[in-house]
C-alpha cells in the first residue's frame, strides 16, 4: 500500500547524498511517483550527460510505484493551476500534488514552496529539509 507520493526533488536528494534525503530511504519501498515526476528525474541524469543505459542503472532497481499520469490527473493538476500560480508551481509540482491528493496520502518533496498549499489543497506536504 503506496504511504507517500515522492517528487522529484526528493528522490534526487536521496540519490544525490543531499540534505533532507536519508529522510527518503525509509520511503522508497511504500513510495508511488507519477511518471511525469518519474520524467524529471531521468531529466536530470541526461542533462548532465547520462545515456539512457546508465540512468535506467540507476533508477530502474528503485522499488517506486511509477503511476500514469492520466486524464484524471491532467485535470486534478490543472484546476490547481489557479491556486498555486502564486507560487510558480510548475507542471510536474502540481502532477505530483494531485496525485498524493488521489491517493489520499502525504507529498514528500524538498520544495518549500509547497508547504503553505497543503492545507489549501487538503493535503499532507512533507518537507525533507
Amino acid at each position: 500500500m503506496t504511504s507517500a507520493v515522492l517528487d522529484a526533488s526528493a528522490l534526487l536528494a536521496l540519490l544525490r547524498g543531499e540534505p533532507g534525503g536519508q529522510a527518503v530511504q525509509p520511503i522508497l519501498a511504500d513510495g508511488a511517483m507519477s511518471a511525469l515526476n518519474w520524467a524529471e528525474v531521468v531529466g536530470y541524469y541526461s542533462r548532465s550527460g547520462g545515456s539512457e543505459r546508465d540512468i535506467r542503472a540507476i533508477l530502474d532497481p528503485l522499488p517506486i510505484d511509477l503511476i500514469a499520469f492520466d486524464e484524471r490527473m491532467a485535470y486534478a493538476a490543472g484546476m490547481m493551476l489557479p491556486v498555486t500560480r502564486s507560487a510558480g508551481l510548475s507542471l510536474g509540482d502540481r502532477a505530483c500534488l494531485a496525485l498524493a491528493a488521489h491517493l489520499g496520502v502525504k507529498v514528500v518533496t524538498a520544495d518549500k514552496a509547497w508547504k503553505p498549499f497543503g492545507g489549501i489543497l487538503g493535503i499532507d506536504v512533507e518537507l525533507i529539509r
